[in-house]
């Protein structure tokens, strides 16, 4: 489903576990000791573009900046990104649905990727190795490993592990704390936020009984907490998922288009 998204602000906070000075020096990754603003509401100062069929130059005008909101079509597969790469850290992203579609029935569909590494286009030309917060319309906070090429060609090996119930079909899993361990992808698909319908159906605008989004066209908050190798994700205020053993611990931060 091609959807325009807008997104308002979009910052990392002060990191939640500040480490020394001497061990920050160690990594390339950018520990936060105050709040950074990734987007200025002016320009793409700080931030990359990539799509799957024009790689870094955007022809499309897919990525654009107007009256302080950062607009994304839709019109293909890509992301923009943060330069710098970053760790322990907590998100803030407030976005909405715009009305245009390419006409499909599925669900809009978009995704905060997390400690995105590795080449551009390293996972199918489209995306670089990751875990995916995804923002999909009745699947907010689900995640999702994506595991891309290195510049050597050598998978990386992105995977996270969380606790976790079965759905009745016996294929699914969505998160529960206190549940059975499973480390995806080793465990089949994505993994679920934690009151994700069974039986929710994708298509578009359609919303789940216990949905925590807001209606299309209304503003929503994502918040995602870093802190070493967990994760932990809010949707409007509600902790929707969380996994640990997270890896890579560190990268770029994505916005997918």
């Amino acid at each position: 489903m091609i959807s325009r998204l807008t997104l308002l602000i979009l910052m990392v906070v002060a990191g939640v576990h500040p480490l020394p000075a001497e061990e920050v020096a160690k990594r390339e990754a950018v520990v936060p000791d105050k709040t950074i603003v990734l987007f200025n509401g002016k320009d793409l100062s700080g931030l990359t573009t990539w799509l799957k069929e024009t790689k870094r130059d955007d022809p499309r005008g897919v990525f654009t900046v107007k009256d302080g909101l950062l607009h994304l079509s839709g019109d293909g597969n890509g992301y923009v990104a943060t330069e710098k790469e970053y760790r322990d850290y907590r998100l803030l992203v407030e976005y909405k649905w715009g009305k245009k579609t390419d006409g499909g029935k599925y669900v809009r569909n978009s995704g905060i990727l997390l400690h995105a590494t590795g080449p551009d286009g390293g996972a199918g030309g489209a995306w670089p190795s990751c875990i995916e917060c995804q923002l999909a319309q009745g699947c907010a906070g689900d995640f999702i490993v994506i595991r891309g090429k290195d510049e050597a060609g050598k998978e990386i090996p992105v995977r996270l592990t969380a606790e976790t119930e079965l759905a009745p079909d016996k294929r699914r899993h969505r998160w529960k704390k206190g549940g059975e361990a499973k480390t995806f992808p080793t465990t089949r698909g994505q993994l679920w936020w934690n009151n994700h319908d069974w039986d929710f159906d994708e298509l578009i605008d359609t919303r789940g009984k216990n949905d925590v989004e807001s209606p299309t066209g209304e503003w929503n908050r994502a918040e995602i907490v870093c802190a070493g190798s967990k994760i932990n994700v809010s949707i409007n205020g509600h902790v929707v998922n969380e996994c640990y053993d997270a890896f890579p611990s560190a990268g770029r931060i994505l916005l997918q288009t």
